[in-house]
């Protein structure tokens, strides 16, 4: 959090913002279809909590 909010004010808020939706989405993509199925079940299991 403390990161977007620097890169906020460095940055222009195009370029922020790209790095903020850009990193968690990288990282998602990185993962092998096990892990994103398994991912996926625990964010569920969460949200009905």
């Amino acid at each position: 959090m403390a990161v977007g909010v620097i890169l906020l004010w460095v940055l222009p808020f195009w370029a922020a913002l790209l790095v903020i939706v850009g990193v968690p989405v990288g990282a998602y993509l990185t993962l092998d279809s096990s892990q994103r199925r398994r991912l996926r079940r625990v964010s569920r299991k969460e949200l009905r909590r």
